[in-house]
């Protein structure tokens, strides 16, 4: 039986599990997509990431995320963002994306209304890690 997901509703809001990292977008996202690299592996602790991007001019962040740098393999500067008391994973951005970033579906208030449209980087996907079969998938990152 498939689930029925609740509606969207505006401010959304989130943030980490301690509470003291939390964020509010007054604006629906622009998309909502699974991530299967191996980077959103580690940072997930599982197969994929569940990731909602936003306008970044949208977010409104309140508390201070510690921020980790790296190059993702298609070249582009990226950062992840942590809660540095609980370490609960909340952000991500991409200099792909300049006036997005992505939240995680996992840290938002209420996750129900989250849709993934898409798998992108099903080329690192684990045998293990099954998603509905019915998104569009892309073998690496999509221009969305």
């Amino acid at each position: 039986m498939a689930m029925q997901s609740e509606p969207l509703q505006l401010p959304i809001r989130g943030g980490c599990l301690c509470q003291n990292v939390r964020y509010k977008m007054d604006a629906p996202p622009l998309n909502s997509l699974y991530c299967q690299c191996r980077d959103c592996q580690i940072d997930s602790g599982t197969g994929h990431s569940c990731h909602v991007m936003v306008a970044r001019k949208s977010l409104l962040i309140t508390g201070e995320a510690k921020l980790h740098y790296s190059v993702a393999d298609s070249g582009n500067s990226v950062y992840r963002g942590f809660c540095p008391d609980c370490g609960s994973s909340l952000l991500y951005s991409s200099s792909q994306f300049l006036d997005a970033i992505f939240v995680t579906a996992g840290s938002l208030d209420n996750p129900a209304w989250f849709q993934p449209t898409m798998v992108v980087y099903t080329l690192s996907a684990q045998p293990w890690d099954l998603v509905d079969p019915t998104l569009r998938r892309f073998a690496l990152m999509t221009p969305l």
